[in-house]
């Protein structure tokens, strides 16, 4: 079994309550990075659910790259960030993790969302604990099991993605149809 920090280095966002808003219109504009933007990058859509939060600081802030791994403390899920939220702020509640050379990026994704033996080291992590939220402490100290080959990583890791994204399309295909429906529904009472 490996550690985690052994495999990946952590890039901490910025504390929040500690960035400097200014009302100079010269300053840099930044979006906060949040849940919604993460379930976004995990599905590859666009969900429009960004709440857009946004700061005008002089302050030297963490900032994210497209192809950048990040993890929330809040929720335990981690993504890779798309295009769309190039440049956006991170804050104390997200990580960035920097993988070696022997792990995927998609692999790594895969494997803290969805490895059983993950999962079960976040739970006893958890118990006890009165708000759910992961320490970076907990996520470093995380053991990974073995990894397979860089090959399988990538195979593995592509196909997790590709089946994300299309379950996302099938229940906004199936959304679409229940609207649609229901309109039909609505027009046939009135008439």
């Amino acid at each position: 079994m490996r550690k985690f920090e052994d495999m990946v280095e952590f890039v901490s966002g910025s504390p929040q309550f500690r960035i400097k808003e200014t009302t100079d219109t010269t300053a840099p504009l930044y979006t906060y990075y949040g849940q919604s933007d993460l379930d976004a990058d995990l599905v590859g859509m666009d969900t429009n659910g960004s709440d857009g939060k946004q700061v005008r600081t002089f302050d030297k802030v963490n900032t994210l790259g497209q192809g950048d791994i990040v993890f929330s403390l809040i929720s335990g899920k981690s993504t890779i960030v798309g295009a769309k939220h190039q440049g956006y702020l991170y804050t104390q509640n997200y990580v960035k993790l920097v993988p070696g050379n022997k792990v995927d990026s998609n692999y790594l994704v895969f494997l803290l969302n969805e490895d059983p033996s993950i999962k079960k080291q976040f739970q006893m992590g958890l118990q006890g604990s009165q708000v759910l939220k992961y320490t970076l402490k907990q996520v470093k100290e995380l053991e990974l099991p073995d990894l397979p080959t860089i090959d399988k990583q990538r195979m593995i890791g592509e196909l997790y993605f590709s089946q994300l994204r299309l379950e996302a399309l099938r229940t906004r295909v199936a959304n679409s149809e229940t609207t649609i429906v229901l309109e039909k529904l609505r027009e046939a009472s009135n008439q």
